[in-house]
């Protein structure tokens, strides 16, 4: 047993395996948040995309780059769900719309003054 690393100190609580410094205080670079980088630009063209990687074979709609804040997100991402008569929800700015309702988004987005296009195949 040579490798005796310090993995919890009554007085410091949790200690970092990789610097060994107290958890809350880690050095290491595996702690250090990393800022992501939106998909697409802020240039004031929404996006809308058809989405099923990831989600089990589900299809979902995704609206990207809506210009506004969040509180007003959440209530447009409202009326385009009750528009296409299905859930949805609003995650890190991006509006995810069950199914797929690209054309009524499209053609609803551009009647309320956005420029919009149809973004991926």
């Amino acid at each position: 047993m040579g490798d005796n690393r310090l993995v919890y100190s009554t007085d410091l609580g949790r200690i970092c395996p990789s610097c060994g410094h107290p958890a809350a205080k880690c050095t290491c670079k595996k702690k250090k948040p990393v800022k992501k980088q939106p998909i697409y630009p802020n240039d004031g063209i929404v996006r809308i995309r058809r989405e099923v990687k990831g989600r089990n074979g589900k299809t979902v709609t995704a609206v990207f780059g809506v210009p506004l804040d969040d509180k007003k997100l959440q209530q447009f991402a409202k009326t385009l769900k009750r528009l296409c008569g299905t859930g949805g929800t609003v995650k890190d700015g991006i509006i995810i719309i069950q199914g797929d309702h690209r054309e009524i988004l499209l053609k609803n987005i551009k009647q309320q003054g956005y420029s919009v296009i149809l973004a991926g195949g």
